[in-house]
């Protein structure tokens, strides 16, 4: 039931989200990305999305980076997590802390979880403001291991 409350949140709130981004959306689909180098960023990213029949939304590109470059799955406690991983990052919006708040109130056995998530996310360097659309070509252990994301 906390799931499914959690997922209804996000239907409802993601149009108007993307609505207030000001980044452009970037202009690939999942077949697209998987045309990348096989060690690249963008073909990792490709693969993440084919694997969980997912393609890009709009203007939300960079929260499937986070997944890849993370390795955070993609069950409602993982979304949480990786709130917290990029909250410990640095990262700061009205969404993450809508995350934060609500999915430690209907997720309170994950605490200890979620702790760790925002120790990881505080231990790497900084990274969740790249511009990841000019990274796809990236090997994307380049990137974990430059931004010490474990």
């Amino acid at each position: 039931m906390r799931a499914v409350t959690l997922e209804k949140l996000y239907d409802w709130s993601v149009k108007p989200y993307q609505y207030f981004k000001k980044n452009e959306a970037w202009q690939y689909n999942a077949e697209d990305l998987q045309n990348y180098p096989i060690n690249s960023l963008g073909y990792h990213m490709g693969k993440f999305l084919t694997t969980h029949s997912f393609q890009l939304q709009e203007k939300l590109e960079s929260h499937d980076v986070f997944h890849v470059l993370t390795n955070t799955g993609i069950t409602v406690p993982d979304e949480i997590s990786m709130q917290f991983y990029l909250f410990g990052n640095g990262k700061r919006s009205f969404y993450l802390f809508t995350v934060i708040c609500i999915g430690s109130m209907l997720y309170p056995d994950y605490w200890r979880y979620f702790k760790s998530k925002y120790t990881s996310g505080k231990s790497a360097l900084p990274f969740h403001q790249l511009d990841f659309q000019k990274l796809l070509h990236q090997p994307i252990e380049r990137i974990r291991s430059t931004f010490l994301i474990p």
